[in-house]
């Protein structure tokens, strides 16, 4: 979603906001723009597209000022065009948006039968009117701010410029994250730690419902009810080296590679291996009580959830219901006092995620949190925080956080097994010593990164790709072709393998490749009979298993993936790894843009 950064600075701040937003690029973006006080007016320069075109109107046309917001913006209301384009400004102030302001039609009306002119079509430019109504008529920014907050409806982070007070920036955020940073004789604002990492370690993450102005000397923050409050000042841990491609040519690659060793990281938290046993954080409920779990999340996150619903009820045989969360709080779910809702959720500010945690909290349900950001909105909601520690992914299409969510939901299965009585001591240290060896599973599977290179020109050329998996193995399936269509922009479709003579089975055809994602084991035989009927229509399939199924079922493929025999537990884990290559290759040979794909976003933090 859009990334903010707000500057007052001691220096002209042009240059650093610009590196600002270059940090912000993950988030997804469609056009971008920066905006500063100088000698008494508000100056401002905006582009469509990547940010290397608004570095060009910043060379052939420098935007001076020590104070200064910029912004890249992600399209929702208004086509991505540079009119469009944030910081939105009046003569008196300019404003840059994350999120979406649900009653900005009343609200442009009402401007407009007051005689305000409107030079763009998005929700945002709303904001910027009404703030200035209220300062052209005598109004200081910290009043006009007070005032008009309480009208906007929906999800919003604001910052705020004023054209008469060149040292002082307002921010707001309601619903979409916002954090302060505190540097020497200067002062930021930025969607995410990460935007404010050469600046400054030094942060307060806002909470919901607070507004802040900032000044050189500091911030004073204020609560949704305009009290002033004190928000805790941390140290972020980011480094600008965590944006660092490496040697590799794109951010999904490196993330890709670096799974073995972020998932061993993440598993670090979770295994005691000296007991044999897993580990969760404190926790101030029962979890031997817990009689239902309720999974919510979005996108590559819910499938995760898909994958944990297996582990949950063969280990632990606690039944779970799973929810996409665009859908989960309108179909008014039943919800038993006392159940356990678990929210996965890489950014911990996904707005659908963050409203149905909401609602399962007025439900009287326990919450758990899977989640990459431990001081995310999510996190802090949370009655059990599970993080990850997959670091900060900058790719849009999610890898190794959602590698790293399996292994907490690996974990945390085990764990309500054991409190269950459903695990004996012997079979929990089964299960800790197959996660551990899930890492270095990992790396053998990265081994054969050079083959699927060598493959994806056979996927390339094709407008309809189809996924098969039984058990497990089906949210693979689901995911596979969620991360083909992602970045290829290939029509890819997952199905459970027996689903096929259901239907999907008359789109086979010679010109539509079939990935079988199909390890050797107890449904080996029945996927392979789904394959073959595949084959016998002309199908070509493409089948990822270990090496005792390739020799089994091999013959007559187009192509073979092999994996690494391992235990089913971590199957999972491991044959994700293929599952990323392949959409990597494929989407390398078609010359899409593969970190930031036409229409995405990193963190949606609008309905």
């Amino acid at each position: 979603m859009c990334g903010i950064i707000g500057i007052v600075g001691k220096e002209e701040v042009a240059d650093r906001l610009l590196d600002g937003l270059r940090r912000l690029e993950y988030r997804g973006y469609d056009s971008a723009g920066v905006a500063s006080v100088h000698d008494g007016a508000i100056e401002r320069r905006r582009a469509e597209g990547k940010l290397a075109n608004l570095a060009k109107e910043l060379v052939a046309e420098p935007l001076p000022g020590t104070t200064g917001i910029a912004h890249t913006r992600w399209a929702t209301h208004g086509a991505p065009t540079t009119s469009n384009a944030h910081p939105h400004a009046t003569q008196e102030v300019a404003l840059v948006h994350n999120g979406i302001i649900e009653n900005f039609k009343p609200l442009r009306e009402e401007l407009i039968a007051r005689g305000r002119h409107f030079d763009s079509q998005t929700d945002t430019e709303v904001v910027a009117h009404l703030v200035s109504e209220l300062v052209e008529q005598g109004a200081s920014p910290q009043e006009a701010v007070q005032q008009v907050l309480p009208r906007l409806h929906g999800a919003f982070a604001l910052a705020i410029l004023f054209r008469r007070h060149p040292d002082l920036l307002i921010g707001a955020r309601l619903g979409s994250p916002l954090v302060v940073g505190y540097g020497e004789g200067e002062t930021y604002l930025g969607s995410d730690a990460l935007a404010l990492a050469p600046l400054t370690q030094r942060i307060a993450y806002l909470d919901e419902g607070d507004w802040v102005v900032i000044t050189r000397e500091g911030a004073q923050i204020f609560d949704r009810d305009n009290v002033p409050v004190e928000r805790p000042v941390t140290l972020s841990g980011v480094s600008g080296a965590m944006i660092d491609k490496g040697n590799h040519r794109h951010f999904m690659a490196k993330e890709i590679y670096e799974q073995p060793v972020v998932v061993a990281q993440t598993l670090r938290s979770y295994l005691r291996r000296m007991e044999n046993q897993v580990a969760l954080p404190d926790m101030d409920f029962d979890l031997a009580g817990v009689r239902r779990i309720t999974i919510v999340a979005c996108g590559t996150s819910y499938y995760a959830g898909l994958i944990a619903k297996y582990w949950f009820e063969t280990f632990a045989r606690v039944p779970v219901d799973i929810d996409v969360a665009s859908e989960f709080r309108y179909r008014d779910p039943v919800l038993e006092p006392g159940g356990l809702a678990l929210f996965i959720s890489q950014s911990g500010e996904t707005a659908d995620t963050l409203a149905a945690l909401r609602h399962a909290r007025a439900e009287r349900q326990i919450i758990a949190v899977v989640v990459n950001v431990p001081t995310s909105s999510m996190a802090r909601e949370a009655d059990l925080l599970l993080p990850t520690h997959a670091g900060p992914e900058i790719g849009v299409a999610s890898t190794k956080a959602f590698t790293c969510q399996l292994a907490v939901l690996a974990a945390l299965a085990a764990n309500l097994a054991r409190v269950k009585g459903r695990l004996s001591p012997e079979e929990e240290a089964e299960i800790v010593y197959h996660l551990s060896e899930a890492p270095a599973a990992m790396n053998d599977a990265l081994s054969h990164d050079e083959e699927i290179e060598a493959m994806a020109h056979l996927i390339a050329p094709a407008r309809d790709v189809l996924y098969l998996g039984r058990g497990q193995d089906y949210p693979m399936a689901l995911e596979g072709a969620l991360k083909l269509k992602e970045i290829s922009y290939i029509h890819a479709e997952g199905y459970a393998a027996g689903e096929m003579k259901h239907g999907p089975i008359a789109l086979i055809d010679d010109a539509v490749p079939v990935i079988v994602i199909a390890p050797s084991g107890p449904l080996f035989e029945k996927t392979v009979s789904n394959m073959q009927e595949v084959q016998a229509r002309g199908g070509k399939v493409v089948l990822i298993s270990d090496a005792e199924g390739i020799a089994a079922a091999g013959d007559g493929c187009m192509a073979t993936i092999e994996m690494p025999r391992v235990h089913p537990l971590i199957v999972p884990l491991v044959y994700a790894v293929p599952v990323q290559l392949l959409a990597y290759h494929v989407a390398v040979a078609k010359g899409t843009d593969v970190d930031q794909p036409r229409n995405l976003a990193k963190s949606v933090t609008v309905e």
